[in-house]
């Protein structure tokens, strides 16, 4: 995302705030439900905060929203380029996820996401909402959900139901991969807009979110 646009940890802190204020949680029951300290979330919705893969697929989960639902802007329309150096990266234990697109279409919402698994690393999660669709562009994959691996070449493809604990590998060396979150209309959350200052860009429109991940 670039600079104009606000960073991640900016657009997540007025995203949080709402979403959790719109699930009726306070602070100390979303700390109990996230296994996310209390001052983090504080930091977090204060915007100074670092958010990680972790963190913030973790509350995806918790609070039942897509990942763009916190981490992303809303597209003004028309033609919509994003240049990868503009993005800025969410990281994880093992994974770097540069969020490229959040696209709407019916009941639908589609997270698109430049996925990097750093080499001779593991990103694990135990699952988040929606489904997740990876495919390989350069490298190879180890992927792991609920129990079953598979490895993954460059043009291989891999889905599954997000909500199961999954992990990806590099295997040899680095991995280029794109990801997609796929969200049913269920777990959307309707917001009242708060204004064109507050609203969400396209990935970078993250954000993702993200899920990056993995998610």
């Amino acid at each position: 995302m670039s600079a104009s646009e606000g960073s991640v940890r900016d657009v997540l802190a007025a995203n949080l705030k709402r979403v959790r204020t719109e699930r009726g949680l306070s602070i100390s029951e979303l700390s109990r439900r996230s296994k996310i300290g209390k001052a983090t979330l504080s930091q977090l919705e204060s915007g100074t905060g670092n958010p990680t893969i972790e963190t913030v697929f973790s509350l995806s989960r918790v609070l039942e929203v897509p990942i763009s639902d916190l981490v992303d802007r809303r597209p003004s329309g028309g033609v919509t380029v994003v240049r990868g150096d503009d993005v800025e990266v969410i990281s994880g234990e093992g994974v770097d996820l540069r969020p490229l697109r959040r696209i709407e279409s019916g009941d639908s919402v589609f997270e698109v996401y430049d996925q990097q698994v750093r080499a001779g690393c593991t990103q694990e999660s135990l699952g988040h909402v929606g489904s997740e669709h990876t495919v390989v562009q350069a490298g190879w994959l180890g992927v792991r959900v609920n129990g079953r691996e598979v490895e993954l070449g460059p043009g291989d493809y891999v889905g599954f139901d997000a909500a199961l604990p999954h992990s990806y590998t590099a295997l040899d060396g680095p991995v280029r991969s794109v990801l997609l979150l796929h969200h049913r209309a269920e777990h959307r959350l309707h917001l009242t807009d708060p204004g064109p200052d507050a609203r969400l860009p396209g990935h970078p429109a993250a954000a993702p979110a993200q899920d990056a991940t993995p998610s």
